[in-house]
């Protein structure tokens, strides 16, 4: 049923108003010819007072309540508005206002809304574009090596091996990035099911510090216990994650750091959690890039990153692997000064 217009119900207002009166002077009429003048007199008006603003009281009342109920499936996306508004109008309130209110919170939450589903539509872009740049630059590579190799260069014993190691060289280079890949999306879709065991983070350190080594001597970067945190800390979570972790933020101190530089782990008791801080003396991070250090393929500083082999996804698996954890990360830096990195885990018994 269409809802009448304004001018509608105000004319229907006005012919029952005409019929009030009507029937209104029909009765005195019939006061007079009972000779009840004084009656009539006090009657008459009041009946037709009483009458008028039932009449006009009943239809403003379901003017607004039709629009109001319109106004409800709009902005709730309902098909119907059974339960939503069940109660008859309490004129006597700002209605109008009531309404309002609602209508202003709806436009803030939808345009909140809008502005975050655009937000997340410049990250797909971003990120497939740099999906797209990552497994791009190992597969141009290696075509090139591979083309090489076929058109003679299998027969030349001066390039063949050598092309030969940097072909297999990218294609590792793209399992990484595959494999990152999926243990991000295993971690965001809470697929992967964390095994929980007490163990010393202390001394899964100093296990990463040993594979480390290598890597850590090339720039002459010491890996060491931060002094006063050399005893045992017992946390408990999956100790193969937390291995991941720490593989991931002492590798970045490498990477970022300085040579003959050092890199401090230290550890605290923070009530019924460990604080786990992970300190360099690098290049730092600037104020404007903290916020970005733990998305997908951001890199500080992407020459760098690159020339270790890094996929850009080292801490965006770190910050995955922690809030699995119901825990939480930090950074804190300061520019050609170095980074502290800083998490927590639950104590372990």
């Amino acid at each position: 049923m269409k809802n009448p217009s304004p001018r509608q119900i105000v004319l229907r207002a006005t012919l029952l108003v005409c019929a009030l009166v009507l029937a209104l002077e029909v009765a005195s009429l019939l006061f007079k010819a009972l000779n009840t003048y004084w009656y009539h007199l006090l009657i008459v008006p009041a009946l037709m007072f009483v009458l008028t603003y039932i009449i006009y009281y009943r239809v403003v009342e379901n003017f607004i309540y039709r629009k109001i109920k319109l106004i409800y499936k709009n902005i709730h996306n309902l098909k119907s508005t059974k339960g939503v508004v069940e109660k008859k109008l309490d004129l006597s309130t700002d209605i109008i206002g009531e309404v309002n209110n609602e209508v202003v919170s709806w436009a803030e939450a939808s345009k909140k809304e809008i502005n975050q589903l655009r937000h997340m539509e410049n990250y797909r872009k971003e990120y497939l574009g740099n999906v797209s740049h990552e497994l791009k630059t190992p597969i141009t590579s290696m075509q090139g090596y591979l083309e090489t190799l076929l058109d003679g260069g299998i027969e030349d014993p001066k390039i063949n091996y050598d092309y030969l190691t940097k072909a297999v060289r990218n294609v590792e280079r793209m399992i990484s990035i595959i494999n990152d890949l999926e243990s991000i999306s295993h971690l965001e879709s809470g697929q992967l099911r964390l095994n929980f065991e007490p163990f010393d983070i202390n001394l899964l350190t100093k296990e990463v510090f040993q594979d480390l080594e290598i890597i850590s001597a090339q720039r002459n970067i010491r890996l060491k216990i931060k002094e006063g945190c050399d005893r045992p800390f017992i946390v408990e979570a999956d100790k193969k994650l937390i291995r991941e972790v720490l593989v991931n933020l002492l590798t970045n101190s490498i990477k970022y750091g300085r040579d003959n530089g050092h890199t401090n782990v230290g550890f605290y008791n923070m009530g019924d959690n460990v604080l786990v801080e992970a300190s360099d003396t690098g290049i730092g991070i600037r104020p404007e890039e903290i916020n970005r250090v733990f998305e997908r393929f951001y890199r500080v500083e992407k020459s760098r990153s690159r020339d270790f082999g890094g996929t850009g996804l080292g801490l965006a698996i770190v910050k995955h692997v922690i809030e699995a954890h119901n825990q939480t990360i930090s950074v804190r830096s300061t520019p050609n000064e170095g980074s502290t990195f800083a998490f927590t885990l639950r104590k372990g018994k």
